[in-house]
């Protein structure tokens, strides 16, 4: 395959790439825009951990943070005014992908302070900062599952405000997200705004399921749990997607939909492979399916021009995602509770610790 085969993944499945990364070297050396070109990249996602890596020790942004830090007092507020920059490039960058689909892509993800992730009242005050500050129609505010992320989120679509909502590792999760997201619409009709206009995706994240139920499977130790190592994520997958049928395919969403409101699609996330004995584009093949995203890093993306297979692979496989599911739960692995919130809570560490360092690395510099 060649690279510039990527381009049929949505002409001809329906599915959308985006890259799971952003930086100003990124941008300013044209490596954005050549991926853009080339390799189908159609959105964007970012995090703490990923601004850690751009702006820690990179020479693109020193003259910025120096000045920076003579107009503002706190080192946050340097730290957005810092990174709203490299947003609004890549907004601009992929905002004709943004018109030429009409929103369904050429978005750009921003991911709130980690600080906020259980507090909905500021969840909302920052979304509508950042929204404000940034000043593109194609930006899209990353808000975590946590309980009060979920409240945020649904009180962010009632404004018209579009919405990445990350850090989901559990069905329980996509099920509380989607009806979130169909009430919030509601309300949004319901004060006259324009459904049509915002846009809402569902961040499902992959390998750290696998690397979590996997070390599980290892310690129950019985041929039936040794058997499922590696098909956690993929069923989690499945059985999501079957999920997002059910709502969004039904008869209850159809009447929003006649005023224009989108379903709310999944994002595979977390789709680089961290275990070296499955091959480095799992989450990528095994996942293709209409009207989905999957955002991977570079590397990734890489591997699956040179060697990834374009194919319908997951509707044909929900019903054996379902055996899985339940042979799992058969095994004793609890996928909705202590795994999900496992994940879920390591995430927001790990999140929250880049996003410190950060700010650290910028006070001192």
């Amino acid at each position: 395959m060649s690279q510039n085969d990527l381009s049929v993944l949505h002409s001809s499945q329906g599915q959308s790439l985006w890259l799971d990364n952003l930086s100003r070297a990124l941008l300013n050396e044209g490596q954005l825009a050549e991926l853009v070109q080339n390799f189908g990249i159609r959105g964007l996602t970012s995090n703490p951990s990923i601004f850690k890596k751009a702006i820690v020790g990179s020479p693109y942004y020193t003259d910025d943070i120096a000045a920076l830090k003579k107009q503002y007092d706190d080192v946050e507020s340097v730290y957005e005014h810092l990174v709203v920059k490299d947003i609004q490039q890549a907004c601009d960058l992929l905002r004709p992908i943004f018109d030429e689909s009409h929103g369904e892509d050429g978005w750009v993800s921003w991911e709130e302070s980690p600080r906020i992730a259980h507090n909905a009242t500021s969840t909302v005050a920052s979304a509508e900062r950042l929204k404000k500050l940034t000043d593109r129609p194609n930006l899209l505010i990353k808000v975590p599952a946590t309980d009060e992320g979920i409240e945020a989120f649904e009180l962010l679509i009632a404004r018209g405000i579009s919405v990445n909502v990350t850090l989901m590792f559990s069905l329980d999760q996509v099920k509380r997200v989607f009806a979130a997201y169909v009430r919030g619409l509601k309300a949004l009709r319901a004060s006259g705004g324009a459904v049509s206009r915002v846009r809402a995706v569902a961040s499902l994240f992959m390998s750290r399921v696998d690397t979590l139920v996997d070390q599980q499977l290892n310690e129950i130790g019985t041929e039936a749990a040794l058997q499922l190592r590696g098909k956690a994520a993929l069923a989690l997958g499945g059985m999501a997607y079957q999920h997002y049928r059910d709502v969004f395919e039904g008869e209850a969403f159809a009447e929003l939909a006649k005023f224009g409101a989108r379903s709310q699609y999944l994002l595979w996330a977390s789709t680089g492979t961290k275990n070296p004995d499955y091959s480095d584009v799992l989450y990528v093949e095994n996942l293709i399916a209409p009207k989905t995203i999957n955002t991977l890093p570079e590397a990734t993306l890489k591997a699956f021009a040179d060697h990834g297979r374009i194919a319908s692979t997951l509707k044909p496989r929900l019903a054996e995602d379902k055996k899985v599911w339940d042979a799992l739960a058969g095994v004793g692995i609890d996928m909705d509770g202590a795994v999900g919130h496992q994940l879920l809570d390591e995430g927001l560490d790990q999140f929250a610790q880049a996003f410190e360092d950060l700010l650290a690395a910028i006070a001192q510099s």
